[in-house]
């Protein structure tokens, strides 16, 4: 023998609507799970499909002193069909009007966008336009190095890495007196030490000379 069927939740809610149909009563909610199984709707699932119902306006409920009350009308089932319907025919007619209106929005759109040999022609123009723009753009950028704004940002650039240069060569001047103070006798080692990280005898501050804007665009 197969097992039968469990009810879906739409069977359970108009199972259990129609408790409130039947009797047209007030009913407090253990008193639903009483009556939910005498119509195949397990206690269990009662609380939950009656919310189902609340939240759709099919079924009302009220606090009345410290008790939670809930009720059904047929007539109230039947003015939330119809504000339901009301609302899905004016959906319905706003999407209808916004059809009508992109379809004139696109019919705009076309008109003068037809194919013919002067929007051909047109087109090709503006292409070829558009290929000598990049030419000369790509020209232009080859120029770059002889431009006065650009050696004035190079300039600018040396002379800031040339004073950061020699603001460095100053701390190392500082800090090999410093280290000769601190430990005369261990000169030898310092100098050796010197020597293998790169500063030598002839280490010393770096000059900037002047270069002409005419040699520095050559």
């Amino acid at each position: 023998m197969s097992k039968k069927r469990g009810l879906s939740l739409e069977e359970k809610r108009e199972k259990m609507l129609q408790i409130f149909y039947e009797s047209q009563d007030f009913f407090l909610l253990k008193e639903l799970e009483k009556l939910g199984p005498r119509k195949g709707v397990i206690s269990q699932s009662v609380k939950d499909v009656i919310q189902s119902l609340v939240d759709d306006d099919l079924v009302s409920k009220d606090k009345i002193g410290t008790s939670v009350y809930f009720w059904s009308l047929p007539s109230s089932a039947g003015n939330q069909l119809r504000n339901v319907y009301h609302k899905l025919e004016s959906d319905l007619q706003s999407s209808k009007k916004r059809l009508v209106e992109l379809v004139d929005q696109c019919d705009a759109l076309k008109r003068g966008r037809e194919e013919s040999d002067e929007r051909e022609k047109a087109l090709a123009e503006l292409k070829a336009i558009e290929q000598n723009y990049h030419a000369l753009k790509d020209q232009m950028g080859q120029y770059t190095d002889n431009d006065p704004a650009a050696f004035d940002a190079k300039k600018e650039a040396i002379e800031i890495a040339h004073a950061a240069a020699n603001r460095w060569t100053d701390n190392i001047f500082t800090l090999r007196q410093w280290c000769s103070n601190k430990f005369p006798e261990a000169k030898e080692q310092l100098e050796n030490m010197y020597k293998e990280v790169g500063i030598t005898d002839d280490f010393d501050y770096l000059e900037l000379s002047a270069v002409p804007l005419s040699e520095a665009a050559d």
